[in-house]
């Protein structure tokens, strides 16, 4: 899909750099699908302690 977007040139620049990618719409991907998955891992971490899996872990890592 093609879009216009007004970016600032010295964020572009740094982002590219940084990351060593060459091209625009590389970093704008990259950048979306980070954020995606940092806001997937968020809502992840609600449940943080809320779920009882009954697995116990000793037993699954072979431990004496």
């Amino acid at each position: 899909m093609r879009t216009t977007l007004d970016l600032p040139e010295d964020l572009l620049a740094e982002a590219m750099k940084t990351t060593h990618i060459k091209t625009k719409t590389m970093v704008i991907i990259t950048a979306l699908e980070d954020l995606i998955r940092k806001n997937k891992i968020a809502g992840l971490k609600k449940f943080k302690g809320k779920i009882d899996l009954d697995v116990n872990l000793d037993i699954l890592r072979a431990r004496n």
